[in-house]
């Protein structure tokens, strides 16, 4: 082909346009050069910790200094669930938090007929209000830096093993000295990678009853399609009320009045919560050690699982609605663990880590001191990294965990062995429950009553692949039990070949003793007793290395603080943090978000899907109400920086008034867990107007809606 030499200029100059702008391209690590990426200001985050709070970098930025009076009526009007975060928002114990923290324990009180994910719940007097069985608040009143007396006992250890062990006997001496001195309930909270130390004392609320709980489909309109997604349409909202020991509703003092107005652009607004793990502080050989062990394998059994399921819903076509379910339960660790990863293997964001490494480094370098102190970090964790990866590849495949992606066929050749263990003993020395009648009772509940083969051959399918994946083809138990085959090919010989995939055999194999378990040929029962010696002395080498890293974390931490002191903020541990944020959408599939969405986007998105799951909506939301404005603040998007734990925290102004609800991030949020990055990381939340507008207009819960607005029970 001869072309004019310009066009033949042009046609390069397109070409490699269209090759360097090539995504794939961008990423490739080839093009970056690591020397040139520095670290952002707000890499670490803005959790800040109730400890350290930041006030002269609230005053610098939006020109708010906030008073110790502010700080504590915040800090006792905010309260910390199981797993997730709540609010006072009335006098009278009024306590808001997320519909996706209270679906589960709302059902232990649901009865006969009634259908909470269907129908929701509502207590119109405080007659009607139940108690949750076995759950609590707790409400931070107490808070103690402790970290001379910790790092004095840790200093007087001479080996790392003996550091730990001064560590723990002086965590628990402080706790006990603290309970009996305060009559709270007391936990000693570590922060900067165990080089602080606080005690934490909480009054502990148990008399906690449920009032309000929405509708699956509106409070989590959208299902797992749109988690993790923005713009978005959930009245992802329940409310409780905190009872006194007299049975009373709970009198607070400290709570947070609801805004009239909600957000405003520009303005700055504060999430309160209690965000459950970051590894924003940890060295870049750490991350990578995440990366490849530790989340690397929880995304490669999520996210394996996720679409194996998705294959076999059309191989069993009866089956698909359950398969779906599952996927449904699985959907979110699948979306956390595999963007976590990810994002460990953006080469810039590693960079970017690399860089914050860096400089901490050179500190440390151009100071005889530092030098001294802390010069053995980075060599020593990248060591003894290197050296967990290799024992947790095989303690991972070894000893595999409880949830629900792993086979049950491994946990019920576990409960055999443990079993087996028992019956070797004399009775009068066993556990209880390898008792007498209790025995018999252990081995008819051996397998799970809603145990289902072809669900279980599928996850063992991705098993196999995930011990091929840890230990390679050659290892003694991949040539031994898969002989050679993996996936589902492997799995259905494993279940073709074992006994505790039936009832009857197990219980006949029981019958026999202790000996038949441990001599049965039952694949399941080889492969754990067969690296039963080599994981425990894995697990002793393990802690042997964890123990030594845990000295330089601690370390590493002393550093960080020393350099940079509270202007970096501690990594999330569910202990209660203030983040500043304003409202700002995003860019995203070539266009960009609002800041807030509508009713109307709801009804929209309801209409333009047919009407189908997951954008079903309730009967009672089908029909809007003329009352109800349709333009009102639904949903919006902040640049907040909240992690899992953080569900539930309100989002308040200046004032202290309540102006939304977290209730989730967008994709771009996820990897949060080791960089935060405010140009794309956004918190999503359930406006304040919103909840207001429905209980009044959709639910005619005016009782609710006034409790909210006048922050007391109506007269």
């Amino acid at each position: 082909m001869n072309l004019p030499k310009r066009n033949a200029i042009q046609l390069i100059l397109c070409l490699l346009l269209a090759f360097v702008f090539t995504p794939q391209f961008v990423s490739a690590q080839y093009l970056l050069n690591p020397d040139t990426v520095k670290a952002g200001k707000f890499d670490n985050g803005k959790m800040w910790a109730f400890d350290f709070p930041p006030v002269n970098y609230l005053e610098e930025t939006y020109g708010f200094e906030p008073s110790e009076e502010w700080l504590e009526d915040v800090r006792l009007s905010a309260l910390r669930l199981p797993g997730c975060t709540a609010s006072f928002v009335s006098e009278d114990g009024l306590v808001m938090t997320n519909n996706h923290c209270a679906e589960g324990v709302a059902q232990e009180v649901e009865k006969e007929g009634e259908d909470f994910r269907n129908n929701g719940f509502y207590a119109a007097t405080l007659e009607e209000e139940r108690q949750l069985p076995d759950y609590y608040a707790d409400q931070l009143v107490f808070m103690k830096d402790v970290t001379e007396e910790v790092q004095d006992a840790i200093d007087k250890g001479e080996t790392e093993t003996e550091k730990i062990e001064n560590k723990e006997a002086k965590i628990e001496e402080l706790k006990t000295k603290y309970e009996e001195e305060t009559g709270l309930k007391i936990e000693l909270e570590t922060f900067f990678n165990d080089s602080k130390f606080s005690i934490y004392g909480f009054k502990h609320y148990t008399d906690v009853r449920l009032v309000f709980l929405p509708e699956e489909r509106a409070g989590f309109f959208g299902g797992d399609f749109d988690n993790f997604t923005y713009p978005r349409y959930n009245l992802d909202c329940s409310f409780y009320r905190i009872y006194d020991e007299d049975g009373k509703p709970l009198k607070s003092k400290n709570f947070f009045q609801w805004s009239k107005d909600g957000a405003k652009e520009g303005e700055v607004i504060f999430t309160v919560g209690n965000p459950g793990t970051t590894n924003r502080l940890k060295t870049v050989a750490q991350l990578k050690y995440l990366r490849d062990v530790a989340y690397g394998n929880m995304a490669f059994l999520f996210d394996e699982n996720y679409k194996a399921f998705e294959k076999y819903k059309f191989e069993y076509p009866d089956k698909a609605d359950e398969f779906e379910r599952f996927r449904f339960e699985i959907g979110n660790g699948q979306k956390v663990f595999t963007n976590i990863v990810k994002g460990l293997n953006e080469p810039y964001l590693v960079a970017r880590k690399q860089a914050f490494e860096n400089k901490l480094k050179e500190a440390v370098d151009s100071d005889s001191d530092l030098k001294e102190k802390y010069g053995a970090i980075w060599e020593t964790i990248e060591r003894t990294t290197n050296e967990l990866s290799d024992y947790k590849k095989k303690i991972t495949v070894y000893k595999p965990g409880r949830r629900g992606v792993y086979p049950e066929f491994l946990k019920i050749a576990n409960k055999l062995i443990e079993l087996a263990d028992q019956l070797k003993l004399p009775e009068d020395e066993r556990d209880e429950e390898y008792k007498g009648e209790k025995l018999d009772e252990y081995v008819s509940k051996i397998i799970p009553e809603d145990y289902d083969e072809i669900t279980e051959t599928i996850k063992l399918s991705v098993f196999v692949d995930f011990v091929i994946k840890n230990l390679g083809p050659d290892n003694f138990i991949t040539k031994d039990l898969f002989d050679g085959e993996s996936g589902m090919e492997a799995a259905e010989d494993l279940v073709d070949d074992c006994i505790v995939k039936d009832k009857e055999e197990i219980k006949d194999l029981v019958a026999e003793g202790a000996d038949a378990i441990y001599n049965s040929d039952d694949p399941f029962i080889r492969f754990f007793l067969s690296t039963k010696d080599e994981l425990e002395k894995l697990e002793k080498l393990a802690k042997e290395a964890d123990d030594t890293q845990d000295v330089y974390e601690n370390l590493l931490g002393q550093l960080i603080f020393e350099v940079y002191g509270t202007t970096i903020p501690p990594d999330a541990n569910f202990t209660l943090r203030l983040s500043d944020g304003i409202l700002k959408g995003f860019e995203y599939n070539g266009t960009i978000t609002p800041v807030k969405t509508t009713f109307f986007g709801m009804y929209d998105r309801y209409y333009s899907f047919d009407k189908e799951y997951p954008w079903d909506l309730p009967k009672r939301w089908q029909t809007p109400p003329a009352e109800l404005d349709l333009s009102t603040p639904f949903n919006f998007t902040s640049t907040h920086d909240i992690v899992g734990g953080n569900s539930g925290s309100p989002i308040i102004n200046k004032n202290a008034e309540i102006v939304g609800l977290a209730f989730d991030g967008n994709i771009k949020s996820i990897i949060g867990n080791f960089i935060y990055m405010p140009e794309e990381n956004r918190c999503v939340a359930v406006a304040s107007q919103a909840m207001v507008e429905a209980f009044r207009h959709i639910y005619g819960y005016t009782k609710l809606a006034d409790e909210l607005v006048n922050g007391r029970i109506p007269d």
